[in-house]
């Protein structure tokens, strides 16, 4: 291993010729010694992350690559005597060499949680010189930054090492490499390296992950140090990540705790869009910002009322962006809204938060998309020329997910029970519009007498589409909804890895106006229909805030909500 001196900070040379620079930084850095104190190699994170150059981790044997048989070409791999290697040889290969079984053995530490036993394997790795890959070095250092105990500090130190190590061997970091050596430096309270860190995977061409900002965000919100919070935050943004509910309400918290109103009133929007529903930590959080004696001292006592229904009309209800409105202390109730949306404590009715149309079609001709990329191509055109046939419908019906509530088996009484309610209720006195996979109509229960005549009659009527055999019926009933912006009947609650496909902060929105779930109890079926109100976090015209809980999936649980409201002079 070539080393330079420059003092008594010892790094790798290559490292040091590519960022002579760094040298300074890293005497601003002087807490971070310690790290290395001990070890044969001191060396500091930023020696190894300065600008890399375009051959840092070029190795000219091609050593380092994830193929576990090193010196060897994919278009070239020979066995013994020169017969060509099939591909289940070559697999058979690549697990039985020492790196293949040192990643076996390593990702069962990582599923164990075993720490000790990784770094082990480790040190006897490198004693027989088994070459280490990136996927070794990024399980070796999650190891070291999820576990705690009394060698926490010994642990975080070998962490380092190990992550000085890889730079050394000259093995490519991606990101969860920064992820897991910004979490070390979180654990030990450095929350200043762990965004130093972050910032450095663009030098390698790495975009950071929301994961990746955890590790300094949370720890700057732990120490109180609000502005470099705020910092990690305006890197995200910059970034295109997207906070999600504890990262703002971590953010919450601390500029709560510094008093800084404007920064709280900010969050709170930014929970109402991206959010909309707060966990009961959250709820907390706002909840004791109100109750603040700072929250008493802030907002306008005049205010241009034009102004505030302008940003309510603008923004479609439910919100005015204006600030504050009114002062005094706030009086802070946990309450329920009735029916029709008006709050058991306030007495103010929320609003319907309307749905821009332009936002709908845009929505599902990226759903369209989605769809045609995962399921048959021709399978779901085919289902988009028929719902132009036959379309438009009232409402949808995921008929699989109806018949089987409250059901041991598929159940078609349970479904024309729905579909002959939905029919009454429809204003043009349609049928809607029934989704079943090819497997529930050929088999099974569908073999009846009494509920083949049930198909054909839906069928004749246009009110019954068969999804194909390999199709996700997911995507037919939710494009359909979409599509004729329609009722959409069903219990699932679209939360699995499909759904989140959607990526978008409309789908809650369009669910909550269009979604009508069944309830089955032993006098018979009933719709639970659409809240004619938002569940969205709310600024009234008068300065008034609710917040909505999340619930779990029980439809008979009351949610509750968090009421903040103030006097109004007049």
């Amino acid at each position: 291993m070539l080393l330079c001196r420059r003092s008594t900070i010892f790094v790798p040379s290559f490292i040091a010729k590519t960022s002579p620079n760094l040298f300074s930084y890293f005497t601003k850095k002087t807490h971070a010694l310690s790290l290395f104190k001990n070890s044969p190699i001191r060396c500091n994170y930023s020696y190894l992350f300065g600008k890399p150059t375009h051959d840092l981790f070029v190795n000219k044997k091609a050593k380092f690559c994830n193929l576990a048989i090193s010196g060897t070409s994919r278009r070239n791999e020979k066995a013994v005597g020169g017969n060509v290697m099939s591909l289940r040889e070559k697999k058979k290969a690549r697990r039985e060499a020492p790196e293949g079984v040192l990643k076996f053995k390593l990702d069962a530490c990582s599923k164990r949680g075993d720490v000790v036993e990784g770094l082990r394997l480790y040190d006897e790795a490198r004693k027989n010189g088994v070459e280490l890959n990136q996927h070794h070095y990024n399980v070796l250092l999650y190891l070291c930054s999820q576990n705690g105990g009394e060698n926490v500090s010994d642990l975080r130190k070998q962490g380092f090492e190990i992550f000085q190590q890889m730079i050394i061997d000259k093995v490519p970091p991606n990101e969860a490499t920064f992820t897991n050596a910004a979490r070390l430096a979180s654990a030990m309270e450095d929350p200043e390296m762990a965004f130093d860190l972050v910032k450095q995977m663009k030098g390698f061409g790495i975009l950071p992950k929301l994961r990746s900002y955890g590790p300094p965000l949370f720890g700057f919100c732990k120490k109180g140090m609000a502005d470099k919070a705020y910092e990690v935050d305006a890197h995200m943004i910059e970034y295109g990540v997207v906070a999600e509910e504890p990262e703002l309400s971590a953010l919450l918290k601390v500029s709560a705790d510094v008093n800084n109103a404007d920064k709280v009133y900010e969050l709170l929007h930014r929970l109402r869009t991206s959010v909309r529903q707060a966990t009961e930590s959250t709820v907390g959080i706002i909840e004791d910002w109100f109750k603040s004696k700072h929250a008493a001292k802030t907002g306008k006592e005049n205010w241009d009322v034009s102004k505030v229904k302008e940003g309510v009309a603008r923004g479609g209800g439910g919100w005015h962006g204006q600030g504050w409105l009114g002062c005094g202390q706030w009086r802070v109730v946990r309450t329920q809204m009735d029916k029709e949306g008006v709050c058991g404590s306030c007495g103010e009715r929320l609003a319907c938060i309307d749905i821009d149309p332009r936002e709908t079609e845009n929505f599902a001709i990226s759903l369209s998309k989605l769809a045609l990329g995962r399921d048959v191509k021709a399978d779901f055109i085919r289902f988009q020329d028929w719902l132009q046939r036959h379309g438009p419908f009232d409402a949808v019906v995921d008929g699989a997910n109806l018949s089987l509530i409250n059901q041991q088996t598929f159940s078609f009484s349970q479904l024309n029970s729905v579909v002959h309610r939905l029919h009454d209720m429809s204003p043009s006195k349609k049928l809607p519009l029934v989704i079943l996979h090819k497997s529930r109509v050929t088999g099974g229960p569908a073999q009846s007498p009494y509920n083949k005549k049930l198909l054909e009659r839906w069928k004749n009527s246009g009110a019954l589409y068969v999804t194909p055999a390999g199709s996700n019926d997911d995507w037919y009933w939710l494009y359909a909804a979409v599509c004729y912006k329609c009722l959409l009947v069903t219990n699932d609650e679209m939360r699995d890895h499909l759904f989140q496909l959607l990526g978008t902060s409309f789908f809650p929105r369009w669910k909550e106006k269009h979604q009508v779930r069944l309830s089955v109890s032993r006098s018979g079926i009933a719709l639970q229909m659409p809240p004619p109100y938002s569940i969205v976090i709310q600024e009234s015209e008068n300065g008034s805030w609710h917040v909505p809980t999340t619930t779990n999936d029980d439809l008979e649980t009351p949610r509750q909500w968090l009421c903040a409201t103030r006097p109004i002079k007049s």
